[in-house]
């Protein structure tokens, strides 16, 4: 019963590249090569990785680049031969690893429908019937009769996943679909995947996307370095993927930090973000206590200052207007905010004795909210926690 349950078997796979160090460029080269039996390097880019996806699962891979995560999906897609462990795939599988292959960029929107739809396995005259609801979806009725080599990557994308979720199979693979196209076809994107969700299709989905990895996926697998480090719950995979990219996130946001600063060392602005004891930080949970530091030259023309928080994706959380008495040159803000997880930045305005500009916008410093193990309140979604009562 196990085994009628399960829609794709990774077990134990290893996949290696044999990589020559000698290019041949000419016939000489390559009969010299042959004779010196050129070298070559292996390449291992899977090791020993092993999971179930079982019928109906929405299941997240997730990886940094470089990982393994395209390999791995060529593997389940037959496109490559594993070196050694096996790929069992139960059903019929159509793999969407790339958006738009087999496109001809000399043929019209509308021809590329039908070669598509054809190598998805659709006659033409399923095709005829499907076209009119494909082309609403990408919203391109206008430029059909276009050829495809016109089109921005924008249009080319919104017309390709419009067909390819037209294929009917028992597993579908999607690979970064989410990671092109503007906000609005994002938004479609994820309504196609709360109705396979709903429906109880079988989906593999690779994405940088963790809040779609813990919205959509009742399952997932983090690859690293060629290894599955931890699969299972979504929610700890995302949590794990994101601890993974903290070390990298510090770092860009230290250099961002320090490459704002020095365009204000004629006022002598500094900003920082410490805990209690003075330890500057970068990464915290919310709730805990945190100093956003404010340094500058009193001689300048500064009379207030106006702290702004913002979600990294643009949201404005809240502000602060701080005006400073006569000859000070810093000032702490001590803060303790229910915030949601991610990366929060800083914009620091400076205006002078009219309520005016003073001098541009200080953006750079940043900090990171990392986890939302508050005491005594629960787990929420969204960008900051809201105390609040229910009665019946």
């Amino acid at each position: 019963m196990a085994d009628k349950e399960v829609a794709v078997s990774v077990h134990d796979i290893h996949k290696e590249f044999i990589l020559p160090q000698n290019k041949n460029t000419t016939f000489k080269q390559t009969v010299v090569n042959i004779v010196k039996k050129n070298n070559k390097v292996t390449q291992k880019t899977l090791d020993g990785v092993s999971f179930d996806v079982n019928k109906g699962d929405f299941f997240g891979i997730v990886g940094r680049n470089g990982s393994g995560k395209s390999t791995l999906l060529k593997l389940i897609a037959g496109v490559y031969t594993p070196t050694a462990g096996g790929v069992e795939v139960h059903g019929g599988l159509t793999p969407f690893i790339e958006l738009g292959v087999g496109f001809n960029p000399e043929l019209s929107g509308r021809d590329n429908v039908y070669l598509n739809g054809a190598l998805l396995g659709f006659t033409r005259r399923e095709m005829a019937t499907m076209y009119d609801e494909i082309v609403s979806f990408a919203e391109l009725g206008p430029f059909m009769d276009q050829k495809l080599k016109n089109y921005s990557s924008g249009m080319q994308v919104r017309l390709a996943f419009s067909i390819a979720i037209k294929a009917k199979n028992d597993v579908l693979i999607f690979d970064e679909v989410l990671a092109v196209g503007d906000e609005a076809f994002q938004r479609k994107c994820l309504d196609v995947f709360e109705g396979y969700k709903a429906s109880g299709q079988t989906v593999i989905l690779v994405t940088h996307d963790m809040e779609t990895v813990r919205k959509f996926c009742n399952k997932a697998v983090l690859i690293h370095d060629g290894k599955a480090i931890l699969s299972g719950n979504p929610r700890k995979v995302a949590d794990k993927y994101s601890a993974l990219n903290q070390d990298v996130i510090d770092d860009d946001a230290k250099r961002k930090d320090a490459s704002s600063l020095a365009d204000y060392e004629e006022i002598g602005l500094k900003v920082n973000i410490t805990d209690k004891t003075g330890n500057e930080i970068k990464s915290f949970k919310s709730g805990k206590d945190f100093m956003i530091n404010v340094e500058w030259n009193p001689t300048s023309r500064i009379a207030a200052f106006v702290v702004n928080i913002f979600k990294n994706s643009g949201e404005h959380v809240t502000a602060f207007r701080v005006i400073p008495p006569k000859n000070a040159s810093k000032f702490s803000i001590n803060l303790a905010p229910l915030l949601g997880k991610g990366k929060y930045d800083l914009l620091i305005e400076m205006h002078d004795d009219n309520d005016k500009a003073a001098y541009d916008s200080f953006e750079g410093a940043s900090f990171i909210i990392n986890s939302q193990d508050v005491e005594n309140v629960p787990i929420w979604s969204g960008m900051l926690y809201v105390d609040h009562t229910v009665t019946f």
